[in-house]
């Protein structure tokens, strides 16, 4: 099977918004959801956020890898310095679509990295290396940007995770928290 990553189109948001929901875990959306909001509307509002141009969501943030014209798998991105400008997005849709406030959401990322915020492969394409060339078009993407590194956190109790960002180069950074759990926060 040909997979083919290329940069993501707004038409695809939704199948985006479903990987990236998967990459987070139900769990960690349902942590972001106020009192009476669930997973559909959860994928709703990150529908919406995917197709904003100002979004760290956004679909133009966004790889795509692609079996035949079905999104596998996909690779959101974005400049670490633009976090707070793009996250925006997320805080005002949130209050509007799920109920919550996030305003005082800690930062996950900096400047001088291209945050590599969601990673994800649907099940049936799992151990296919698809998130691997991912991982690689990835990087590709942060030296055509200038940013001397790719920058991502990782659950500390998903190591089979961190087996596969150390399989391509990322290195240890230090220790992070994100969405309540801690996290390792890894570079390359």
């Amino acid at each position: 099977m040909i997979i083919d990553v290329r940069k993501a189109t707004k038409e695809q948001s939704a199948e985006i918004a479903r990987l990236i929901m998967m990459a987070m875990t139900d769990d960690c959306c349902l942590h972001f959801c106020g009192e009476g909001y669930g997973l559909p509307d959860f994928h709703r509002m990150m529908t919406r956020l995917v197709e904003l141009e100002q979004s760290q969501y956004s679909y133009g943030n966004t790889l795509v890898a692609m079996a035949d014209s079905k999104v596998v798998g996909v690779a959101v991105s974005y400049d670490g310095s633009l976090l707070h400008e793009l996250r925006q997005a997320f805080i005002e849709h949130a209050r509007e679509c799920i109920g919550k406030d996030h305003s005082g959401m800690a930062d996950e990322t900096q400047g001088g990295e291209l945050y590599l915020d969601s990673l994800a492969v649907s099940p049936e394409y799992h151990h296919m290396g698809i998130a691997t060339q991912l991982l690689k078009a990835t990087k590709k993407k942060a030296d055509d940007m200038g940013l001397p590194l790719v920058g991502l956190l990782v659950d500390k109790g998903n190591p089979a995770g961190e087996a596969l960002y150390s399989s391509v180069g990322f290195r240890y950074a230090n220790d992070s928290q994100w969405g309540g759990h801690p996290m390792k926060h890894l570079v390359w």
